[in-house]
């Protein structure tokens, strides 16, 4: 029975999940299920919280928590609960306090704020470009897209695209190919003027054929032969065009925005 984590945090939480998810990945013999609560950011919510714990322990289950909260009085009340409670601001913040020499002024959700209001609206904008060029819709726009996606449908070219506008502020385009884009031995129209922009993705032909299964299942386009015709097309015209490609089977939408970004990085396209 995968093993309770429970995310608690007095703002959205993102960021102790993030940090949650990037410890316990290192430990491949447990299942966990992730428990969200975000806004944790009082005493009688730590004392919710508290008691849900103490609920699971009942029904013999022992979570783990994992806490951004900043009030020392929620945090006091949080460390009351029958569970691994990982505080994962308190002692990184005063150790840099020694090191800076200056105190730190605790904010709920203060790495959340506005002050780079810049890089916010910029990664605003970008998360616009992405919508509105998603699934090879406005290809009109690639002169303004950072990168292309390229690749069959449900290889992971959207939530790669989503992610990379979100975090990095990246105008990511993507182009899924079809059927009629494999009867050419060249380059899609719309992409041929873009072929330095292109990224391809590719992903395990049983893979997919799980994942089309189940949006439309006993489908041709879903069936095993048509999902190994188009990865093996895909890759043969990467390989053709010199496109650099990444393997999505069993990669994270971080992983896969990893190498994209290396990717601009090398052609001197982002800093």
């Amino acid at each position: 029975m995968p093993r309770p984590v429970l995310i608690v945090s007095d703002h959205t939480g993102l960021t102790a999940e993030n940090i949650a998810r990037a410890l316990l990945t290192h430990f491949r013999g447990q299942t966990f299920r992730y428990l969200r609560r975000p806004f944790t950011a009082d005493v009688e919510a730590a004392r919710s919280v508290v008691a849900e714990v103490e609920a699971l322990v009942a029904g013999g289950e022992r979570p783990l928590i994992f806490t951004t909260v900043t009030f020392p009085e929620v945090l006091t009340e949080l460390q009351r609960a029958p569970a691994q409670v990982l505080d994962l601001l308190t002692e990184n913040v005063r150790r840099l306090e020694a090191e800076l020499d200056e105190p730190a002024q605790l904010t709920a959700g203060g790495h959340h704020d506005m002050q780079d209001s810049e890089a916010y609206l910029s990664r605003m904008e970008a998360l616009d470009f992405a919508l509105a060029t998603d699934d090879g819709v406005g290809d009109r726009q690639y002169d303004h897209s950072d990168v292309i996606l390229v690749g069959v449908s449900r290889a992971g070219k959207t939530p790669t695209s989503l992610f990379l506008a979100l975090q990095h502020g990246i105008r990511a385009s993507n182009y899924p190919l079809a059927e009629d884009d494999f009867e050419s031995e060249e380059l899609p129209r719309p992409l041929e003027k873009y072929r330095p922009k292109l990224f391809g993705l590719t992903i395990d032909p049983r893979r997919l054929h799980e994942i089309r299964t189940q949006r439309r299942p006993n489908s041709r386009y879903a069936s095993i032969e048509q999902c190994e015709y188009e990865v093996r097309r895909a890759e043969r015209l990467f390989g053709r065009m010199g496109i650099p490609l990444k393997e999505t089977t069993s990669a994270s939408v971080e992983e896969i925005a990893a190498g994209v970004l290396q990717l601009l990085r090398r052609s001197g396209r982002m800093g």
